[in-house]
């Protein structure tokens, strides 16, 4: 079992944006409430960790004098 969590890779950076997006538009047809913003949440987590995923590039430039 501990091998099957490791050899699981995480979902790829534009299924988590397409999966956030679903979530957004599903949380945006709820009526205002508790389970809306529940729902809100839930895309904003969602969002933050495409986000995360997303390619990083260095800072262009000098290095920092230390």
């Amino acid at each position: 079992m501990i091998q099957d969590k490791q050899n699981q890779k995480a979902p790829p950076h534009h299924d988590l944006d397409d999966a956030a997006l679903m979530a957004l538009e599903q949380a945006r047809n709820l009526k205002p409430g508790m389970e809306r913003a529940e729902a809100m949440k839930r895309a904003g987590n969602l969002r933050y960790a495409a986000d995360s995923r997303g390619l990083s590039f260095p800072k262009r430039g000098r290095p920092k004098k230390t």
